[in-house]
């Protein structure tokens, strides 16, 4: 029997995803946890093979969560579930030590052959999160280091189309003076002191 534990604090989508891994022929969801730290507390009187684990929680965060049962439970198989779906959060959950990354929309079929690949040594992801885990390898493999975070990168990209500040906010769910600084980064970073320098100059990279 592989055991399974849940960390989610909308208890409703934890009731679910307990029901759709309790079908499965071999698995059994030991607990369903709403915190880092109550997952934390139970860790060795209901372990787990095992963690589905999402990135926003109360207190500690997934992250954190992920880096520490890596240091506790280096044998434990952790994946994320989460609705993030930019560069940060994905890069640095893998980072970190989760060895899969699931989306929350997926599908019951996709959720159940995810936990089974998980097992059997795999390294399941939802389609939209492999693809952006390929496109910032071909990235990295073909554009000179330029010391850029991969939100960083994705704002430049967006920059060198014409979006605008605001329309970069919306599109990344980050607020328009988030964006600001990262342009400030970026200048900074790149060594010049406008976007069309910026711009010219990933270009030439």
């Amino acid at each position: 029997m592989t055991n399974v534990s849940i960390v989610e604090d909308h208890i409703e989508f934890g009731l679910v995803l307990r029901d759709i891994i309790n079908a499965i022929d071999g698995f059994n969801v030991r607990g369903i946890y709403n915190s880092a730290e109550d997952m934390l507390s139970k860790i060795y009187v209901q372990p787990a093979d095992i963690m589905l684990i999402d990135l926003r929680l109360p207190g500690m965060s997934g992250i954190e969560l992920i880096m520490k049962l890596k240091v506790i439970l280096p044998d434990a198989k952790l994946m994320v579930c989460s609705t993030h779906n930019d560069n940060d959060s994905i890069f640095e959950a893998l980072r970190a030590g989760a060895l899969g990354y699931l989306l929350k929309d997926s599908t019951t079929v996709q959720v159940q052959m995810a936990i089974k690949e998980l097992r059997d040594g795999g390294s399941p992801m939802s389609p939209f999160i492999a693809r952006k885990v390929v496109c910032a390898f071909h990235e990295s493999v073909l554009k000179i280091d330029n010391g850029l975070s991969f939100r960083e990168q994705e704002i430049i990209e967006l920059l060198a189309q014409g979006t605008s500040n605001k329309e970069i906010a919306d599109l990344l769910f980050i607020s328009t003076g988030t964006v600001k600084t990262h342009v400030r980064n970026i200048y900074k970073k790149l060594h010049v002191t406008n976007r069309i320098s910026a711009i010219n100059k990933i270009k030439k990279n």
